[in-house]
């Protein structure tokens, strides 16, 4: 198996993933939600003895909804989040799915925390829509 990489916005934390990628969740809880900033989060689990990190990072530790206490993991530099943890499962990480640099390795299977899951969280197919940013012409 290759290697799979990824890292922050600035560049600052870098991470090597040596080992299977798990099947990765989206999770809908009000936590998750406030954390990223969005809708949902999606994370896939790593084993802690394939993951190796690089760079500074910051952390908070927070207890969830379901009783554990998850430390979430970002860049102190620019603030992105890059993976979380809880003593519930110590020998595994979950990896954000946006720092992945190549997406294809995220393969989401499930989906929890649904009760607060947002209206907004599915885009509607009748929505404008750009390929790129909205200075372009909207696709037809």
């Amino acid at each position: 198996m290759a290697c799979v990489t990824g890292g922050c916005l600035c560049g600052k934390v870098r991470y090597v993933i040596d080992g299977e990628v798990g099947p990765a969740g989206y999770c809908h809880c009000t936590d998750c939600r406030r954390v990223t900033g969005s809708a949902f989060n999606i994370s896939a689990p790593v084993r802690v003895a394939d993951f190796a990190v690089t760079g500074e990072l910051g952390s908070h530790g927070h207890p969830a909804e379901s009783g554990t206490i998850l430390t979430r993991h970002f860049c102190a530099a620019c603030g992105s989040p890059i993976y979380g943890g809880s003593p519930a499962h110590p020998e595994i990480v979950y990896v954000r799915a946006g720092t992945f640099d190549d997406p294809a390795a995220i393969r989401p299977d499930r989906q929890s925390w649904t009760r607060s899951r947002v209206d907004w969280a599915e885009i509607p197919a009748t929505i404008r829509t750009y390929s790129k940013g909205r200075s372009h012409a909207p696709e037809a």
